[in-house]
């Protein structure tokens, strides 16, 4: 038989088998909560007012309960009622705390229990049990002898009971719809379960809508979720261990699988119960179904009238103060006044939904002169909240207040407040944000390139249908909108794709024809500029800010610095530039003279440190010009940086890697070109004021990146002494895509003095040129036909790296290769001096030749 309280329990989702001594008879029993037992009809008197069971949450030390049986007239067998106060698992109570009343005595005093709750009592429990001789006496001693057991019981049954409640009220919302309304299960199943706490199973909602109601209701031991309030209203007062309830659950022994996660307490009465039955009795634990003052007991057992007698064991409300729920509104702002009734959403108590608990409920209505009245509502777990009946509202008025409240048993209980409305035809506006104090934020236009969030304000948002955007002339699109508690409408206007021009927002209220219009502009944002920072002696510019894209250039006197790169760390732009030759090019992609591959110092035009030292001296201010490419300048004022470490190049050699087999070797006739296998080795010496240390680097990038491939000591540098340094660079070592211009700068840990001051982080130089990285064909062939006036054939892999091939040096006669040309072979001019010229895709201006011999 405890195998089968506990199979039983486990079948409606309220307890997890756990291992223990079972009777091998009650192993073929299975069944659930399903068979109807006495009804007892119990109210409780606190401070003069009565109350029915079914509106009691928790008993308080001093109530007055009068608990009789409601049993049929023809009632045959005698039970007696036997109501038992618990005050802990470890102190017994006294016998004046257990009252008898024998149903089938004529006389009423002998039928109902009239108790007082005593003070120090936690619990309390009712047995009902077939009268025998002694009964009386063998109840009294085993709840005196074994009251944990008990506190257990009351704790745990009063838990299941109000769990059984919310999935009795689901099941009998599901199958009430699914009869009025077949259709529309998908819309009201997801509501119902959220109300209840019910574990939905969307999967259901996909089938046809016959079957969606029968199959909502499968495996009911996994459908009932742990609700916070109801566990609080049974959680133990005086003590009791509840690590078994923690532990069990997560055993191999908790029902082989049978527990469901979504029950909070595993409830193990066929171990609390079954571990003091004997002979006379057996206990059954029982499930109160409570409507008003009737409490209907429902057994998963039939009971029996031979020994052993079966007890039925029901909980009481537990003793002890209880804080009504935190009941929510779900709204997310107003709530329309419409045709039919109003919802009052709300959460955080499912119980509202399936018990009796709040009652009296009403919604207190202020209109905006401060008239009272009070509303009545009704709940409803399929519309997720408490339903008014919206002609009870002002007809005539905008905006009111409701404010939920009513009674939580005994106790006040007061929900939230909600703001209802009404649609109206009045204008729309843009407002500033809400919580801004600042009106000017209410205009401006919005910013192409991003979402923007818009602020409208109107008569009624809580009535808002939708709202839609219009660019131009082009179509009305819905866009992304939400009421907010503060009476307003927040929209996102998304101009991601960098839209400009008129904006209209449509707004459309439910019950009016026509939208309303808001119209906006929006415009690309300009950049916003925090700092620039130039360094005396030096060729480059760092700004600093938001939105540096639009960034042309920045001017100091005659000096144009370009961008050279822009990163970006959380929303912080960094824009790099390098100051423009005449010919308008980088010059940290050349050298001194203007011309890639001649060492700065050859002599020649001013090299980039002659140019940038007219920027002025270090601390002196001056003032910097930055254009945005939609024309408008801004102008900054900058103090001059002391020099940055700097380093000059003496001299370098191209290591060509090994010819590969079966090519045939390019003549390279400039000393910056780096094929992409070979080996550069170039020194450099340490410029004035600064002085070179062993922790020092050289980090090597392409044009255009701000990071790349840093050599160290042992690791590529290899230090001559304080002044140069030797440097070993294998073009395979670099970063992927790293072709076309290379360049490189000095990089000095922290605290190495520069220009006299100590650094607080690492000292980074300019960036200066270095060589071209080229990636180069394999040649494989090269054939003429014998006229000399006929075509020649260059044949080979990668030709797509070559940009022309020219018969002379001068390039008077070539032929160009497509971009992305696939071909292994060439129809190319000619050779006038036993030399074919080559133009690389990756350095346009070397010169690459190819002897015919």
């Amino acid at each position: 038989m405890a195998k089968s309280l506990v199979a039983g329990l486990a079948g409606l989702g309220l307890v997890g088998i756990v291992a223990g001594p079972l009777a091998p008879a009650a192993l073929a029993e299975s069944g659930r909560f399903e068979l109807t037992g006495p009804d007892l009809r119990i109210t409780v008197t606190r401070a003069g007012k009565e109350l029915p069971l079914g509106a009691v949450p928790s008993l308080a030390e001093g109530d007055i309960l009068h608990i009789a049986a409601s049993l049929p007239g023809d009632q045959s067998a005698h039970l007696m009622v036997v109501s038992a106060f618990l005050r802990g698992a470890t102190n017994p109570p006294p016998r004046e705390w257990i009252g008898v009343a024998r149903t089938w005595r004529d006389k009423p005093a002998e039928q109902t229990l009239t108790l007082t709750v005593p003070k120090g009592a936690r619990q309390m429990v009712v047995l009902v049990v077939p009268d025998t001789r002694g009964a009386q006496g063998a109840l009294v001693d085993a709840v005196r002898g074994k009251p944990g057991e008990f506190v257990r019981a009351s704790q745990d049954l009063n838990q299941a009971s109000l769990d059984h409640a919310r999935l009795d009220a689901f099941i009998a919302a599901v199958r009430a719809d699914s009869i009025a309304h077949p259709q529309g299960l998908r819309k009201i199943a997801p509501v119902l379960a959220h109300s209840l706490s019910i574990k939905l199973n969307e999967d259901c909602l996909d089938k046809i809508a016959e079957q969606q109601a029968s199959c909502l209701v499968e495996n009911r031991e996994a459908l009932v979720l742990n609700d916070v309030h109801t566990s609080s209203l049974t959680e133990t007062l005086a003590g009791a261990p509840t690590d078994l309830a923690l532990t069990v659950s997560a055993t191999a022994a908790a029902g082989a699988g049978l527990y469901s996660p979504y029950i909070g307490v595993v409830r193990d009465l066929a171990r609390v119960l079954g571990a003091f039955s004997n002979p006379q009795f057996s206990y059954l634990p029982t499930l109160a179904v409570v409507n008003g003052p009737v409490a209907s007991l429902r057994l998963n057992t039939a009971p029996s009238f031979s020994k052993p007698k079966s007890v039925m064991v029901m909980a009481m409300p537990a003793i002890g103060a209880d804080s009504p729920p935190q009941l929510r509104s779900t709204a997310p702002g107003p709530l329309c006044a419409r045709s039919g009734p109003l919802v009052l959403p709300v959460e955080g108590a499912p119980l509202i939904f399936a018990t009796g608990y709040a009652h009296d409920m009403s919604a207190r209505l202020t209109a905006p002169e401060g008239k009272q009245s009070e509303l009545d509502v009704t709940p409803s777990a399929e519309h997720g909240g408490y339903l008014v009946t919206s002609e009870h509202l002002p007809q005539n008025v905008g905006t009111v207040r409701l404010h939920l409240h009513g009674r939580w048993g005994f106790d006040a209980f007061e929900g939230p407040d909600f703001l209802v409305q009404r649609a109206d035809d009045g204008p729309w506006s843009r407002s500033a944000p809400v919580g801004s104090t600042n009106p000017a934020e209410a205009g401006g236009p919005l910013v192409a390139g991003r979402d923007n969030t818009v602020t409208l304000a109107g008569p009624s948002p809580g009535c808002v249908e939708d709202v839609s955007l219009r660019l131009g002339n082009g179509p009305a699109r819905p866009v992304a909108w939400h009421a907010t508690d503060e009476g307003h409408v927040s929209v996102t206007v998304p101009l991601a794709e960098g839209e400009t021009g008129d904006v209209r927002l449509e707004v459309r209220e439910q019950g009016i024809a026509s939208p309303a219009t808001v119209a906006l502009r929006a415009r690309a944002e300009s950049s916003r500029i925090d700092s620039v920072e130039i360094h005396a002696g030096d060729n480059e510019a760092v700004v600093t800010g938001q939105r540096l894209e639009q960034v042309l250039g920045v001017s100091l006197g005659d000096i144009d610095f370009r961008p050279d790169g822009l990163t970006r760390q959380g929303r912080t732009d960094r824009l790099h530039l390098t100051a423009q030759n005449a010919a308008g090019q980088s010059t940290t992609g050349q050298g001194a003279t203007g011309q890639s591959g001649a060492p700065q110092g050859s002599g020649g035009k001013p090299g980039p440190a002659t140019r940038a030292s007219r920027v002025g001296e270090a601390g002196t201010m001056v003032k910097v010009v930055v254009r945005l490419e939609d024309g408008r300048n801004q102008g900054v004022t900058v103090r001059i940086a002391p020099p940055r470490p700097r380093i000059d190049m003496i001299s370098r050699t191209v290591n060509p890697a090994a010819i590969v087999p079966g090519t045939r070797p390019l003549k390279l006739s400039a000393d910056d070109l780096l094929p992409e296998d070979g080996e550069l080795v170039f020194s450099v010496k340490a410029g004035p004021g600064t002085t070179l240390d062993p922790d020092d680097a050289i980090e090597v990038a392409r044009a255009g990146s701000q990071s790349g491939l840093r050599l160290t000591s042992g690791k590529g540098l290899m230090m001559v002494d304080g002044q140069v340094v030797v440097a070993t660079l294998r073009a395979a070592d670099l970063p992927p895509g790293s072709f076309g211009p290379l360049r490189y700068r000095l990089v000095q840990a922290p605290g190495t003095p520069v220009g006299g001051n100590a650094g607080n982080g690492e000292q980074v130089g300019a960036w200066q040129p270095l060589a071209t990285l080229a990636r180069l064909p394999r040649i494989t062939g090269f054939s003429c036909d014998g006229a000399t006036s006929l075509p020649c054939t260059l044949s080979g892999r990668n030709l797509f790296l070559l940009d022309a091939v020219a018969a002379d040096a001068d390039f008077t006669r070539a032929i160009t290769v497509q971009p992305g040309f696939t071909g292994s072979s060439l129809r190319v001019p000619r050779p006038v001096d036993g030399t074919l010229h080559l133009r690389l895709r990756d350095a346009p201006q070397a010169r690459v030749g190819l002897a015919i011999n």
